[in-house]
């Protein structure tokens, strides 16, 4: 007797998403980059197409591992939820409504996804290294005549919902909730190093004194490099 394989939606089921026996998902993805104009993409993700294209095709073999259990989402999909998250700073039931998928399927998806980001951290925020030093002082040279200068440093403030037990720390002088996430880019903005491990009311000296800045710098004394940033920074001689 031939068996045959039903495929039932569900009226409380997210829009895209549909259930075979079984408990395997059959996904139609709401999202097709190439109906959309390009800026308006830049505005939901933050980079382009090509960008988020290429990114996708690297973070592929991760997010489609037999390792771990499927989700049958494309990593594109994967890969725009994601990013269009972290960009708005939605809760995950809204982004997740948007993609077509459930708020549990969307919670896996961000695991796997800021997983394969964080694999692949290491090949793009990169530090310069003392052979890169003449072209980063080249280039800094040329947007300011400032000798000498490898990296622009200052912290930017990223929103969020703090936990419950210890609100107040999140809390930032503009009095929202959010991270102090320090950053230092070269001259052609292409970011060279990141912190994220502070709260919102951390003052931003307090984060490069205990970020591995002082200790690369020092490093690099005897090059006589310096970082430039705002008032919020002290003048460290050695650098």
């Amino acid at each position: 007797m031939t068996s045959l394989h039903i495929v039932t939606l569900h009226r409380h089921c997210p829009l895209g998403l549909a259930r075979r026996r079984r408990n395997v998902p059959v996904y139609r993805p709401l999202v097709d980059l190439s109906t959309m104009e390009e800026r308006h993409v830049i505005l939901t993700y933050r980079f382009n197409s090509a960008t988020l294209q290429e990114l996708c095709a690297q973070l592929e073999p991760d997010l489609m591992s037999p390792i771990r259990q499927p989700t049958g989402i494309p990593p594109l999909v994967q890969v725009l939820s994601v990013f269009h998250s972290l960009a708005s700073g939605s809760f995950q039931t809204t982004v997740a409504i948007s993609s077509g998928m459930s708020q549990p399927m969307f919670s896996r998806v961000l695991s796997r996804v800021l997983s394969a980001l964080m694999k692949y951290m290491r090949s793009y925020i990169i530090f310069p290294e003392v052979g890169d030093l003449p072209t980063v002082k080249g280039d800094f040279y040329a947007l300011g005549h400032i000798p000498n200068i490898i990296g622009a440093i200052d912290g930017t403030h990223v929103a969020l919902v703090p936990p419950k037990d210890n609100e107040q720390v999140y809390r930032n002088r503009k009095s929202y909730h959010s991270m102090n996430v320090q950053v230092v880019c070269l001259a052609d903005q292409y970011i060279s190093h990141v912190n994220a491990k502070f709260p919102g009311s951390v003052h931003d000296a307090y984060v490069m004194r205990n970020s591995s800045i002082p200790y690369v710098m020092e490093q690099l004394q005897r090059q006589r490099v310096w970082l430039i940033g705002d008032s919020g920074y002290p003048n460290r001689l050695g650098y």
